[in-house]
Parts: C-alpha cells; sequence; structure tokens
C-alpha cells in the first residue's frame, strides 16, 4: 500500500520570483538594521539598549567575552562567568568575525564594526535561508516571501547567531527534499554543533524512514551528522573541555528565565535542574508522541510537520524563550503550514511578546524607575507569553489535524519535500488505538 502517490514535482522558483524574494529580503534588513540604530550610535548599555529595544548579543559579548581583547572563543584567560556559553560552531563564527576588527579605534566603534560584521553574516544566512525554503517548497515557493519579510525576523536577525542554525536546518531540509539524505545529515550535524534544535531534525527523519522501512537511510544520514559534529566538536574537546562544556552544564544549572512556562511554577523553590529534569521529561513524552502520530496517521506525514511539532514542543517546554528563537520556527511553519492569515496573527503574536520582553527588561535593569512603578509593565510581558504560547500551541494543533485528516492540508500531494522515501509504500504503521503493529509487505 503507497500512501505517497507519485513522484513530487521538481519544480522550483523562477528567476522573477527568486529577484523578489531577494529584493524583499534586502528591504527587510535595511529595518532590521535601523531598529538596532540607536545601539550603533549610544552603545549597548542598560537600561536604554532594553528601552529602545536594539539589544544585540553582538555588541553585548564583543567586550565581554574577551572578543575584544583577541582572545578566541574556549581560549580566555576570564572567569567562568564570562566563559562563552555557546555550542562550538556559534562559538566559532563569533571568534572568526572579531578577525575583521581593526585593532585601533574606541571600544563602542571596534564594537560597531563587530556588530556590522556580523550582521552582514546574518543577512547572508537569511538570504540563503529564503532561496532554500523557496526551493524546498517548490510548488508553493512563493511561501518563501514570509521568510523574507517575517517581523519575527526583522527583530531578531542581528540579536545573535541563530540565523546561522537556521539557515543550516534549512539546507538540511533542502537536501533531504532532494534525496540527498547524507548530505543532509552532514548539514544537521553542522547546525546542530551551532545551536541544538536542529539535532531534533533526525527524529522526523527516523520516523519517516521506520513508516517507509528504511531505517538504513537514517542511521546512514545520523553518522553524517555525527561525524560532522564531531569534527567541529572535537578539537575544542580535547583542548579547551572547560569551557567547551560550559554550554552543556550551563543549560543544566540556569534558572527558569524570560518567557518560559515555569515562571508560573518560580515559587516551587525547586533548582534549576529541577526544572530540567521536568522540561526535558515531558519533551519527551512529546516526542514519543510525535513519533506516534507519524506512524499511526492515514498518510504519511510531511517533513516540515514532525520538525515542527518537535521544536515547538521544545521551545515551549522549555526554561526560556529567547526572543531570537522564534526564528526556528518561522520557515518551518511557512513549509509545515503556510496558511498566510494564520502565519500573520502569529507574527503579530510575536511582536507584541517582544515589546513586553524589553519593556520588562528595562525595568528590571533600571531598578523599576523605568514605568513608574505602573502594573502595565508586567502585565504586558505576562499576556504577551500566554498570548505566545497560545499562538504556537494553535499552529501545532491546525498541523496535528492536517497530518490526520491530510484533505485539508494546505500543501498538495505528493509531498513535494518526501525526498529518497516519497516513493516508498508504507511498510510499518502503528493502529490508532489498541491493537499491536501493522507490517506492509
Amino acid at each position: 500500500m503507497n500512501q505517497t502517490g507519485p513522484a513530487a514535482p521538481t519544480a522550483g522558483p523562477d528567476r522573477r520570483l527568486l529577484l523578489v524574494l531577494v529584493g524583499a529580503t534586502l528591504l527587510a534588513a535595511v529595518i532590521a538594521l535601523l531598529s538596532k540604530q540607536w545601539c550603533r550610535i549610544n552603545g549597548w548599555e542598560a537600561p536604554g539598549v532594553h528601552i529602545h529595544m536594539c539589544y544585540s548579543d553582538f555588541g553585548q559579548l564583543f567586550g565581554t567575552r574577551g572578543l575584544a581583547e583577541g582572545y578566541f572563543p574556549f581560549y580566555t584567560p576570564l572567569p567562568e562567568d564570562q566563559w562563552m556559553e555557546y555550542p562550538a560552531l556559534l562559538a566559532v563564527v563569533a571568534g572568526v568575525s572579531a578577525w575583521f576588527v581593526p585593532e585601533g579605534g574606541t571600544l563602542l566603534e571596534r564594537t560597531v564594526t563587530y556588530f556590522d560584521v556580523n550582521a552582514v553574516g546574518a543577512l547572508i544566512c537569511w538570504l540563503i535561508l529564503v532561496v532554500a525554503t523557496a526551493y524546498t517548497a517548490r510548488g508553493r515557493s512563493k511561501d518563501a516571501l514570509m521568510v523574507a519579510v517575517a517581523p519575527g525576523i526583522i527583530l531578531t536577525s542581528f540579536l545573535n547567531w541563530d540565523l546561522w542554525a537556521v539557515m543550516l536546518a534549512a539546507l538540511g531540509l533542502l537536501l533531504w527534499s532532494r534525496s540527498h539524505p547524507v548530505l543532509a545529515g552532514l548539514v544537521l550535524g553542522l547546525g546542530a554543533a551551532m545551536k541544538l534544535y536542529p539535532l531534533f531534525f533526525f527524529g522526523a527523519i527516523l520516523v519517516l524512514c521506520w513508516r517507509a522501512g528504511r531505517l538504513g537511510v537514517f542511521f546512514k544520514s545520523l553518522a553524517a551528522g555525527v561525524v560532522a559534529w564531531l569534527a567541529v566538536n572535537l578539537p575544542f574537546m580535547l583542548t579547551a573541555f572547560d569551557q567547551w562544556s560550559r554550554f552543556y552544564t550551563f543549560s543544566g544549572d540556569r534558572e527558569v528565565s524570560f518567557s518560559s512556562l515555569w515562571l508560573a511554577f518560580t515559587w516551587t523553590g525547586w533548582s534549576g535542574e529541577a526544572f530540567s529534569l521536568i522540561s526535558n521529561g515531558l519533551f519527551a513524552l512529546c516526542c514519543l508522541g510525535i513519533a506516534y502520530l507519524g506512524l499511526s496517521s492515514r498518510h504519511r506525514p510531511r517533513m516540515a510537520q514532525l520538525c515542527l511539532l518537535i521544536v515547538a514542543a521544545f521551545i515551549l517546554l522549555g526554561k526560556v524563550y529567547s526572543p531570537q528563537f522564534v526564528m526556528w520556527l518561522i520557515p518551518l511553519v511557512v513549509l509545515a503550514r503556510p496558511d498566510w492569515r494564520q502565519f500573520w496573527i502569529w507574527q503579530a503574536v510575536e511582536v507584541y511578546h517582544w515589546g513586553g520582553v524589553w519593556m520588562e527588561s528595562a525595568r528590571i535593569t533600571s531598578e523599576g524607575e523605568f514605568g513608574g512603578g505602573a502594573l502595565w509593565i508586567p502585565l504586558w510581558y505576562g499576556s504577551g507569553i500566554v498570548l505566545h504560547m497560545a499562538a504556537v500551541i494553535w499552529i501545532c494543533v491546525s498541523v496535528i489535524r492536517d497530518i490526520r485528516h491530510p484533505e485539508r492540508d494546505l500543501v498538495p500531494r505528493p509531498d513535494p519535500s518526501a525526498g529518497v522515501v516519497a516513493a516508498e509504500p508504507d511498510r510499518f504503521l502503528l493502529p490508532p488505538a489498541g491493537r499491536g503493529p501493522v507490517r506492509i509487505g
């Protein structure tokens, strides 16, 4: 029984659409840069950086992680609380970017140069992300315009190095859709060396390959990912283990922070490790539920649908929702559920949440002076968290409905991103409830 139908179309965006997508991305990048202009002129000091909503780790970390002094990440004679708390490949990008900053000039001038160098890198990643999304979407390539002009990317593109990971994740999806599972695994492994979340894509690959009886493809893809991750990480593990491992220990030990569901439970007095245990346990349960959904649905889910559900579960259950994490979801939402109306409602909610985060940050860093002690800032911030979570859950429920009722899916079949399993019949299915596994063929 083949649930996938004929081979998926290979058509991508035409030249005119590509020019429109590139032009829209460049225009959006100009707006993104203008949104940071106050800090480029006045510096990244609190509370002004929060009041003007122009905070950027580019500007903040250059002078506090040894980069301005010429040290490379993981090899800095700094106190432990100033070590680079990021994965290895992201730290490499941060360190190499500092090589382009001249030694002369004031710290502010050099920091602005560092910011601009990284902004150019982020822009290149943004352009590649948009084009990769267009080619992955194929018959719906114009949906990539949502990625080009998404407010969530405009506001956060120059905040941290996340766009590098988002770009690598998008390239992984594109390579998978073009039946290059080993290359896809390699790129996703590099993505996981930049930020953790591309690692979760292997869960979607496992479900699709298991269902199609092609587990060998999964293991080859995973092996390529492991090799790529080790190629980046192993040199630092062997020569600077304590600073290299800072990201992993920090992630486990850190307290509940901005925009997390768990802020509502801080009254318990539980430690960061306790919240990590609960969060990770619930995330594992969600992953099992998503796997069951993928193995029991009448029609094979699309790769982007499963990836979106996994990443969204991780974000919703995490101990922190940094503002730039919205970029993780944007291309996945565009590929999984390209409903323009739903997308823009969600993005409006994320903009509202973004404003609340920075107003709360301004209130905290000004020791309550900003806002005059009024309740409107905590109310804005709290309602933003609730609305953000509700919007992401709404999208996830819609995707689950589309998987269960594929006739309502906005992406027509055959699946344009099925890749190497496109022509494979279903060989392993789980029943909707109650009975043992169904083996086909």
